[in-house]
């Protein structure tokens, strides 16, 4: 993206619970604590009805909490039965097992949305085309309506929740993640690409290849991430 001011729409979604399953770790139910960007373009290719939005966007994410649930699942074997599975009831009476699934509460993600095709998403967000969910297909979102703000190139700016390319500060409480930047729309092939989050809000650091959004007195950092 070229380092010049640009005009983008702000969207602050809501959702009471969500879930993000780690799909590098198959078999085991491990939890992300911050969205891939891989769902939030789902999340707004729900809105437009379009198979994939590949616009560059940035994105801030946090939680109030988080939690486990126990899931009960009824494994189906190939020939249509329901066989028993550990032992915990008997072949007769249809087998079961528990499986731990990771939870996050009161979940808040922000997304600006840059230039044209920021317009046309924030326009469809009004009327979206499929019902808006993060994460699992019963963690439906809410949010506010987009707005219009100004991001203005940054060499400072406070990084707080925002999702970085790893390269995009040197915060020592950052985490990195491993997330799935996007993913076809058949499913067949996902791009990685390695991220900086902060768990607990950072405050103001030195930034790279950031904007910052100063709408109402902020100074919010900004990465307009790629797929």
């Amino acid at each position: 993206m070229p380092r010049e001011p640009l005009t983008a729409w702000r969207v602050e979604f809501e959702a009471p619970v969500a879930s993000f399953r780690d799909p590098l770790f198959p078999g085991v139910t491990r939890g992300l604590r911050v969205p891939p960007p891989s769902t939030v373009r789902g999340l707004l290719a729900a809105a437009t009805g379009a198979p994939a939005e590949t616009l560059p966007l940035g994105m801030a994410s946090e939680a109030d909490g988080w939690g486990m649930d126990a899931e009960t699942f009824h494994p189906i074997a190939v020939d249509g039965s329901d066989p028993a599975v550990s032992g915990r009831v008997s072949a007769g009476k249809g087998g079961m097992t528990l499986r731990m699934r990771p939870f996050l509460t009161d979940v808040r993600l922000t997304v600006w949305l840059p230039g044209p095709d920021g317009e046309r998403v924030a326009r469809a967000l009004r009327r979206p085309r499929w019902p808006l969910r993060l994460g699992r297909s019963q963690d439906v979102v809410h949010f506010l309506p987009p707005r219009r703000v100004e991001l203005e190139p940054t060499d400072d700016a406070v990084v707080g929740h925002a999702l970085a390319p790893r390269d995009g500060h040197d915060v020592g409480s950052a985490f990195e993640h491993r997330l799935a930047a996007s993913v076809s729309p058949d499913r067949l092939r996902t791009t990685w690409a390695d991220y900086l989050w902060c768990d607990a809000p950072a405050g103001r650091h030195p930034v790279r290849g950031a904007y910052a959004d100063r709408t109402s007195g902020g100074d919010q950092a900004v990465w307009l991430l790629t797929p």
